[in-house]
């Protein structure tokens, strides 16, 4: 009796187990948001061949999958990758190659950094980027002269924050034959007292040629974005703006495996660019995707160089100015209209965001999803909002709480109303695209995420948060991070929740950010990011 009881248990086991489907990977224990349409959360889920192939309970999948490799998730927090809507990979990864000058507090402070670094790397030209004059006692912008003290032989060029204005020496204007009469449509050369005080703002900074990069340091840079990112839990960056050059290095590392990072590239507003990829269409690999263009409009606030409608409140008499004339807009715009192509623009100024959102409404008259997108939408005029129906906002939520100190200052109590509107943006679309901009801003989506729903800064200012009607809720903050991002690229079939069918990309993080007390948001730490059911950190 004992010898039959065993041998129907044996079985019943046995059977069990030829039903049972193989997996590469299952994940149990998981406190995991799907972000699907029900926004939905889940137990466990499993992985086949870089894709989820199931989501439930324990007992649903491992009753369901068998598997060699199972990951317990004790209980943390799990979320699909987070997608950078709007950054610049590449310029992060050559920006660990030169002077970081985040953070200095004084003009003295740049020039201490500047030293440092050139006693360690000895460069024929030096670079770096990251000084912002908003930041220091005197907020205004520096002149070349304690430079040329310190650097009279070795060129020297350093970006603003924002990418918007640079600071260079004298040597470095000899080179590039700029003199006080020099000038350019879209730009200034800033003058003090009839002399080159060594900013050049927007365009003007065209005529400073730094040294290209070798293909040795384009490599390194990329990976060094990579290791970054992924550390951070970043599995999709939107790269805004990249030339053909780099894109093409981009997909042949991410054939050879030594880039995992998934990409989409937005390609640079420039000849060789649209003459190429226009006609070829849209070029798309399980990493790489080339289908959008990056196109600037204007500058940026933190220089006065986005362009509105009425002066700068700080300054009298300064409207800003297009870097690309209405006439080149309209007809860009068009010649995209006609292509399979998304038109990407940076749109600061309130003047620029109108003059952009009448271009989109003319030339996509008949023509259906296209996802046009806004990025930055900064500044928009209240009269203007209703644009934005039809207009996807790529918005990035910490320039809110690093410009609220001074942005009130640049454009008056009544245009700040309609200044970071995050809230105001999504009531219209129905949707937002996120990211961070950086390596303007920090990396971290984790700061992302507290930026745009909590609205403070790192030390907890302002007490009740930064125009908090306009804050997101933490829901659709993870959607914008997410699976809206997803849509902004074309890809919400493919990624951006963890639902059968999309590819296998998920982190793991110590804290749940959609319920933890708010304080310990920014700093929570990811634990594990994975990447086609790989882990890649």
């Amino acid at each position: 009796m004992k010898k039959t009881i065993f041998l129907l248990l044996f079985s019943v086991a046995l059977i069990s187990c030829k039903q049972q489907e193989k997996a590469d990977l299952i994940v149990i224990n998981a406190n995991a948001y799907t972000v699907n349409d029900n926004f939905d959360k889940a137990e466990s889920f499993a992985i086949k061949d870089g894709k989820f192939i199931a989501v439930g309970t324990n007992k649903e999948i491992q009753n369901k999958y068998t598997t060699l490799k199972t990951i317990d998730a004790q209980n943390n927090a799990v979320y699909p990758g987070f997608i950078d809507g709007h950054c610049h990979f590449y310029g992060l990864g050559l920006q660990q190659q030169k002077v970081n000058l985040v953070g200095t507090k004084s003009y003295d402070d740049v020039l201490q950094r500047l030293v440092a670094f050139q006693k360690e790397k000895n460069t024929t030209f030096i670079t770096g980027r990251g000084w912002d004059q908003n930041d220091w006692e005197v907020k205004e912008f520096p002149t070349k002269e304690k430079l040329d003290s310190v650097f009279p032989n070795t060129p020297v060029a350093i970006r603003r924050i924002d990418g918007h204005a640079i600071l260079v020496n004298q040597k470095a204007i000899d080179l590039a034959g700029i003199s006080t009469e020099s000038k350019i449509d879209g730009g200034e050369f800033i003058q003090k007292d009839g002399k080159l005080t060594g900013v050049l703002i927007d365009n003007a900074m065209n005529f400073i040629k730094i040294p290209k990069p070798s293909k040795r340091e384009q490599i390194q840079a990329l990976k060094d974005a990579q290791k970054i990112c992924f550390d951070l839990g970043l599995t999709t960056v939107d790269d805004a703006g990249l030339d053909k050059q780099v894109i093409e290095l981009v997909d042949s590392l991410q054939q050879t495996g030594d880039l995992k990072m998934r990409i989409y590239a937005m390609i640079s507003n420039n000849k060789e660019n649209l003459d190429y990829y226009l006609n070829k269409g849209v070029v798309k690999t399980d990493r790489l995707h080339v289908r959008s263009v990056k196109v600037y409009s204007d500058g940026a606030l933190g220089s006065r160089g986005a362009t509105l409608k009425d002066e700068y409140s700080d300054k009298k008499g300064h409207f800003g100015a297009l870097v690309n004339s209405y006439e080149d807009l309209q007809n860009l715009a068009q010649r995209i209209a006609n292509s399979e192509y998304q038109m990407n623009t940076h749109a600061i100024g309130d003047s620029a965001n109108y003059v952009m959102l009448k271009t989109y409404d003319e030339v996509l008259k008949n023509k259906k999803d296209r996802r046009w997108r806004i990025e930055h939408a900064q500044v928009v005029d209240l009269k203007d909002f209703h644009f934005f129906k039809n207009v996807l906002p790529s918005i990035q939520p910490t320039h809110a709480t690093s410009d609220m100190y001074w942005a009130e200052e640049r454009v008056g109590a009544e245009r700040i109303k309609g200044a970071y509107a995050y809230n105001d943006l999504l009531k219209q679309y129905g949707k937002v695209a996120l990211g961070t901009d950086f390596p303007i801003e920090h990396v971290s989506p984790l700061y992302t995420f507290y930026a745009a729903s909590i609205r403070k800064d790192l030390k907890g200012y302002p007490e009740n948060g930064y125009q908090m009607n306009n804050a997101l809720s933490r829901e659709n903050t993870l959607k914008g991070m997410t699976i809206w991002n997803a849509y902004a690229n074309f890809e919400e079939a493919e990624k951006g929740s963890i639902e059968i069918g999309k590819v296998a990309d998920f982190i793991i993080l110590e804290n749940d950010i959609m319920t933890v007390d708010e304080k310990k948001i920014p700093h929570t730490k990811v634990l594990e990011t994975y990447v086609n059911g790989e882990k890649v950190n």
